[in-house]
């Protein structure tokens, strides 16, 4: 189903509903038609959102196009729910409309991934699109992963729920739920099964196509698997590595970056048939000079942390990511930027809690914790009910939003930061 259909018609749907509820108690249902619809004039006027960022400045894409070496490069992972290819299209113009690097190639390139282990086993897709400014001084290469054709399949069994036998009994706003409820929420039961082993593999080839030294070594509609043996040039070192996620998809590159962290440090304990990375022998050393950002919209970390194991090295920072460390050379990155975006109003969104890295993400990650607390769905006075928030706009919404594109773009507490930022949000440096 169309997400910007969801979206309108949840605005036009539940918000009417509450206020028809308001009148009809009141009743007084002319009067009451009359005040709504000032009511919402009046919520669509202002713009009360919050912006909340709290952690160390992060530089965000910009720098890394400045730079006269090296490639910037930009992974998307998608989250819950089923997703095609392109699915990033409007997220991505509006980042390269901020960053102003606007001409494209005449077209991008799908790899449909495959594994090593298993390369009769479909992977879903990697689309890479290749951005330039006028000048072409500047160049961005934007890898759209979108794994969800790995559960698309399992999640057929709910499908019987979502036909007219069943669907026509509800109300259209609840059917609607209910079906938004049946392709999203599967998502990270199936992840605890022995699917995520294929997901992971499917983040390791995304990753592996990343090192490769640019556009011109990336295949073309071809379904082939990346060696790492052939990746990672030497030019990995001057590369910026930028992760973008959603939901679920933050738990996907956390996991997909943890597991290589444990690849890289004990390659003969995981090469057995459930891994595919054979890492190439000065790989470790490039990634180890790397300062890497994640950008995780509609954070779910605290609670998909729930049930799981602890990574394999944890309350470890000091020994591994200072200089002096008993473990420095063991590291993955030199330092991991994690900008963490969450609506309250976004039923399943989370911040990071303080030592949550710490205890619960690898330490040989290096991580850096910047929590945003920022309304990107519209707050209304529901009619003398209490303020209402969409929640599903809450939880969709980020990608959209113009505070969050300009943050991912520019960052934030740095000299080049984008002046809707510095309007509209509120920035505190924490300091360790």
């Amino acid at each position: 189903m169309n997400r910007k259909i969801k979206l309108s018609t949840l605005k036009k749907g539940l918000l009417p509903l509450s206020l028809a509820i308001s009148v009809v108690l009141s009743g007084c249902a002319s009067f009451g038609k009359g005040i709504a619809e000032a009511v919402l004039e009046k919520n669509e006027g202002e713009d009360t959102r919050i912006c909340q960022v709290r952690g160390k400045p992060f530089a965000g894409i910009a720098p890394s196009l400045a730079k006269k070496h090296g490639k910037t490069k930009v992974l998307m992972v998608h989250g819950v729910g089923d997703r095609l290819a392109g699915y990033s299209t409007e997220f991505l113009e509006k980042l390269a409309k901020e960053l102003n690097i606007t001409a494209k190639s005449s077209t991008y390139k799908d790899i449909k991934l495959v594994s090593l282990v298993e390369p009769d086993k479909n992977l879903g897709n990697l689309r890479i699109t290749q951005l330039k400014n006028a000048d072409e001084s500047k160049e961005l290469l934007f890898y759209e992963l979108t794994w969800s054709e790995i559960t698309r399949t399992q999640k057929e069994l709910l499908g019987f729920d979502n036909s007219g036998e069943y669907s026509y009994k509800r109300a259209e706003v609840n059917d609607m739920l209910k079906k938004f409820g049946n392709d999203t929420g599967p998502d990270p039961i199936i992840y605890l099964g022995d699917t995520r082993t294929q997901i992971l593999r499917a983040f390791s080839q995304s990753f592996c196509w990343m090192g490769k030294d640019g556009w011109e070594q990336l295949p073309n509609d071809s379904r082939v698997a990346c060696k790492t043996t052939d990746s990672f040039s030497e030019n990995t070192d001057r590369d910026a590595f930028i992760f973008i996620s959603h939901s679920l998809g933050s738990r996907i590159t956390i996991d997909g970056l943890q597991r290589l962290v444990s690849v890289l440090e004990n390659p003969e304990k995981y090469s057995t048939a459930r891994y595919d990375v054979t890492p190439p022998p000065r790989m470790k050393q490039l990634l180890q000079q790397k300062k890497v950002q994640i950008f995780m919209l509609s954070n779910q970390l605290p609670m998909l942390q729930l049930g799981r194991e602890l990574p394999e090295v944890a309350e470890q920072k000091a020994d591994y990511c200072r200089a002096n460390g008993s473990h420095y050379s063991a590291r993955l990155f030199n330092e991991t930027n994690i900008v963490a975006f969450s609506d309250p109003n976004d039923l399943l969104s989370y911040a990071i809690p303080h030592n949550f890295s710490e205890k619960y993400l690898d330490s040989r990650l290096c991580i850096n914790v910047t929590n945003v607390n920022i309304n990107v769905a519209k707050i209304f006075d529901a009619f003398g009910m209490g303020k209402f928030a969409n929640p599903m706009e809450a939880h969709l919404g980020y990608a959209q939003d113009d505070r969050v594109i300009a943050m991912i773009a520019k960052g934030i507490g740095n000299k080049q930061v984008a002046p809707l930022v510095k309007e509209k949000c509120e920035w505190t440096e924490i300091t360790d």
